[in-house]
């Protein structure tokens, strides 16, 4: 049996607890563990670990608000499906800012168990690899550091071997800040991959326009990298369901700053710094963090941000999770061309969009 494949179910009824366990054994050929106290249930996580937990929030025993804060003390990762009785929307906001995953109602439908089961785990890996990737960047920092002071030396002793140190070193920054960049989508599983789709539909519309490969080489680099400010946001802001504050909203709106401060120092990417610091400029001067207005917003820029808004249309996010449709999505795009986005842009779009 799979290593993750172990769930920890929590819930003091009984006859329903034992017929789901059968089925996610039998069936689903995972490994179960049952409690039916809330303690018994926090006793055995924090001795055995699971990859995911189905709980029955009001247990006896100990209040919802308890039992998801101490299993996501023990586990930052822990993987919460909620048990409910029946679909209340206060109940749902108030479980989801206690930061469980998912939920399923009465009567249980199998198929949907079984499906959040194993999305659930394959949350669980992500961020098991991310934590991981996470402390090796820590660690490739320490080693570059290191590793700069040779090369320096090197250089010093032999400027025959410029050009080769040089593009080692591009390469080992460029290497570990996309990591970086990825390993930020990565920490909420709605925005897994975007970047690679905005790079791949920018690509696309830069093409229907004209632009030399270089050019478009330079807007796919800043696609890659242009949520890597986020870095500076909290998670709770990136991941909450609600509306934002005007401070939270604050804090969104510095992270193409913060990206472009974070890359400064690489030089090479001067051109790429521009478009990423850029690429939330609307075509009307209503966007940040500048205020730029029209061709004063970098041809680029203003390309990204209209594929970056259509990736997050169509896909699912915490504060949406059903997605526009393609057609609703196009809509949207040509209701907004002029003011939010570039007309001339939206007019290579709407050529290409069958193709993104």
């Amino acid at each position: 049996m799979p290593e993750n494949n172990k769930i920890l179910f929590i819930c003091d009824e009984n006859e329903l607890s034992r017929h789901l366990v059968e089925q996610l054994m039998v069936e689903g050929g995972y490994f179960v563990s049952l409690e039916i106290t809330a303690k018994k249930g926090l006793e055995s996580f924090r001795e055995s670990g699971f990859d995911l937990v189905i709980v029955k929030p009001q247990m006896p025993d100990l209040s919802s608000l308890e039992l998801i804060r101490e299993l996501k003390r023990a586990d930052p990762d822990c993987i919460i499906i909620a048990l409910l009785d029946e679909h209340k929307q206060e109940v749902l906001e108030y479980l989801f800012s206690l930061g469980i995953y998912d939920f399923i109602t009465k009567p249980i439908s199998l198929d949907k168990l079984f499906f959040l089961v194993r999305k659930g785990i394959e949350m669980h890996t992500l961020m098991l690899v991310n934590r991981r990737l996470t402390q090796g960047l820590k660690e490739s920092n320490s080693s570059l550091e290191k590793q700069n002071s040779l090369l320096a030396k090197r250089i010093e002793d032999s400027t025959k071997n410029l050009t080769r140190l040089y593009e080692d070193l591009r390469s080992t920054y460029m290497r570990t800040i996309k990591v970086l960049a990825h390993a930020i989508d990565a920490r909420d599983h709605y925005t897994h991959s975007h970047s690679e789709s905005v790079a791949k539909y920018a690509g696309i519309i830069s093409g229907e326009m004209g632009l030399s490969a270089r050019e478009i080489e330079i807007i796919r680099q800043a696609c890659e990298l242009h949520d890597l400010g986020k870095i500076g946001v909290e998670d709770c802001i990136l991941g909450k369901t609600s509306a934002l504050t005007e401070e939270e909203w604050k804090q969104i709106r510095k992270h193409p700053t913060i990206a472009a401060q974070i890359l400064e120092p690489l030089t090479f990417l001067n051109d790429v710094i521009d478009l990423v610091r850029q690429h939330h400029e609307h075509y009307d001067g209503t966007g940040y963090p500048e205020g730029r207005k029209g061709e004063d917003i970098h041809l680029g820029a203003r390309i990204i941000h209209l594929a970056d808004a259509y990736e997050a249309m169509i896909s699912a996010r915490s504060y949406r999770k059903v997605p526009l449709t393609k057609e609703a999505a196009i809509a949207e795009i040509t209701k907004n061309s002029g003011t939010q986005f570039d007309p001339k842009v939206v007019e290579a779009f709407l050529k290409v969009v069958d193709r993104l």
